[in-house]
């Protein structure tokens, strides 16, 4: 209590302006006291209005007041210093913009350490001190300081609300309890305390739990994303350096086709420029000929004439065939002809094999795909638009509806021949290739039909197993009856309990490696689902297996 009594005093004898303890004390007309230079730089600061007023009363005086030192109180001072006054606390010691200040301390308020629910009140260091020195408020309940006191009093009662109400979720006081609470499930707040902590206790636990899974995640996503990086370094390497391959070979088979060109060009050319001398030799000999003749032809003598001509017209035998024949070839145009074939014919791998990489580029994700739409609103979102491709129909198929719907006939079509047209089983399939996600409906006439998805390259001519959806492990294949559904893969039959329905639906999450043939009717039910793993794009098949029955691909809203 001592302490106490020094702390009142220190409090009455500090400087209002400075907050510290006076220092040169004045006191002024008003009563209030103030450190010499705290007053005087004020009322510097006045002199131009004229007049000088108290910080504390607002009190003016006209003219500024003389000040002399107040003797006592500098007395007082000196005296409560030596008997252990402090300073004024530092700086932390006040409240800060988020702290609680005390509702005891007079004058600049000190920051409370504990707010007291049975007072309730917030208190300083020194003026939560009697909490632990006074016997019956030792029982009261401190805690963290709080600017929400007041949320503790009932705004009924005027009481602590130290009961708490099952039944309305909410606290109370007593008065509460037995007026408009009486009858509910009430406990006291200590209660409901205990067990609402054990839950958050559980809550908790389930929080770090999720923390420690959450961690390992994201340690795995790093390890995933250095893998990443790491494999697409390799790849990008290993890519560069087949390609720049690629690019030597192309170069190294240039230059062979170069040095062909060029030493059958020089080999032709020696040949033609050989034969070219001969028949210059040959031409200036017969022209050295011709001359003797006609020379031999103005001799007027008889007798020498005969004498001569023997000699003179006997001609050697020519080196070469009567006449050159030059064979219709158009030189090295058939050697350029077939180095635009093989140009055309690696644009077409080309293109063909940048289909795969790309795919493979794309189906490159660590991550886990979202997950299968719930209602068939959801599936909408990806419809794709399919057609049919004729080229690939069989001759007992007929195309409609602008190539969406086939239908078997009776008797077969006159189709042109085409190397991608099935030539056994009454099969066609979509021009389109589908990747990522898609839904598409099919409705159905049904006798017999297999709604399927299949590799592009699946064999086309012939009857065996590699052409048949369904039959081999390029092609899922669902078949529709009247009465029953039958799911097949590679040769193997699942059979399939649902719904009959006209139309079929089909989503395919390239990606994820997902499958799914549903019946669609008022509901979707969902008949069978494939996991795997596709690694090339995927075309819509249909297997008519009598006349008259169709499959149409649906237009969707």
């Amino acid at each position: 209590m001592a302490q106490k009594g020094v702390q009142l005093n220190r409090e009455t004898i500090s400087c209002s302006i400075c907050l510290d303890v006076l220092k040169e004390p004045v006191t002024i007309p008003c009563g209030h006291s103030y450190c010499m230079k705290c007053i005087k730089t004020h009322w510097d600061g006045e002199d131009q209005k004229g007049t000088h007023s108290c910080p504390q009363c607002r009190e003016t005086f006209i003219p500024r007041p003389v000040l002399g030192k107040n003797t006592m109180l500098a007395d007082l001072v000196e005296q409560l210093k030596k008997t252990g006054l402090q300073a004024a606390p530092a700086d932390h010691c006040y409240p800060g913009a988020e702290d609680v200040a005390c509702d005891f301390c007079s004058g600049r308020k000190l920051k409370a350490i504990k707010s007291c629910l049975s007072c309730p009140a917030s208190y300083c260091e020194n003026h939560l001190q009697p909490h632990y020195d006074v016997a019956p408020l030792r029982k009261h309940k401190l805690v963290e300081p709080s600017e929400n006191l007041q949320e503790n009093i009932c705004s009924v009662h005027d009481e602590v609300m130290k009961m708490f109400c099952r039944t309305d979720q909410k606290s109370i006081c007593y008065l509460c309890s037995v007026d408009e609470h009486k009858g509910h499930d009430t406990v006291s707040a200590a209660v409901e305390r205990t067990e609402r902590q054990r839950e958050m206790e559980g809550s908790r636990q389930q929080i770090q739990q999720r923390i420690q899974d959450a961690e390992k995640d994201v340690k795995l996503l790093q390890q995933e994303l250095e893998a990443i990086h790491q494999s697409a370094d390799k790849t990008v390497e290993d890519s560069q350096k087949i390609f720049t391959e690629l690019i030597r070979l192309l170069q190294k088979r240039s230059s062979d086709v170069k040095q062909q060109i060029r030493s059958q060009q020089e080999a032709e050319g020696s040949r033609v420029k050989e034969l070219q001398e001969k028949l210059e030799q040959e031409i200036t000999e017969l022209k050295r000929k011709d001359a003797e003749l006609q020379q031999l032809s103005h001799t007027e003598d008889h007798s020498q004439f005969l004498l001569n001509y023997t000699s003179v017209a006997a001609l050697r035998e020519s080196t070469h065939s009567p006449s050159i024949k030059i064979r219709p070839l158009r030189h090295f145009e058939d050697v350029r002809a077939a180095v635009s074939e093989l140009r055309d014919k690696l644009q077409d791998i080309l293109r063909e094999e940048w289909t795969n990489i790309s795919l493979r580029v794309t189906e490159v994700d660590v991550l886990l795909s979202q997950p299968e739409p719930e209602s068939r609103a959801g599936f909408l979102k990806y419809t794709c638009e399919i057609t049919l491709d004729p080229n690939t129909a069989h001759t007992w198929l007929l195309l409609s509806e602008g190539n969406r719907k086939v239908t078997g006939m009776k008797q077969e079509l006159s189709y042109s021949s085409h190397p991608d047209r099935f030539t056994e089983y009454s099969q066609v399939l979509s021009r389109e290739s589908l990747t990522g996600r898609c839904y598409w409906e099919v409705e159905m006439r049904v006798g017999g039909v297999i709604v399927a998805v299949t590799y592009k390259n699946i064999r086309r001519a012939g009857s065996g197993d590699e052409c048949g959806f369904g039959r081999n492990d390029k092609t899922w294949a669902l078949r529709c009856y009247q009465n029953s559904f039958e799911f097949w893969y590679n040769n193997m039959e699942t059979s399939i309990s649902g719904p009959q329905s006209s139309r079929v639906g089909v989503y395919l999450d390239h990606r994820a490696g997902i499958l799914s043939f549903y019946s669609v009717s008022e509901i979707m039910t969902l008949l069978h689902r494939v996991q795997t793993t596709f690694t090339q794009p995927l075309c819509v098949g249909f297997w008519i297996l009598g006349s008259g029955d169709s499959a149409e691909l649906c237009k969707m809203k």
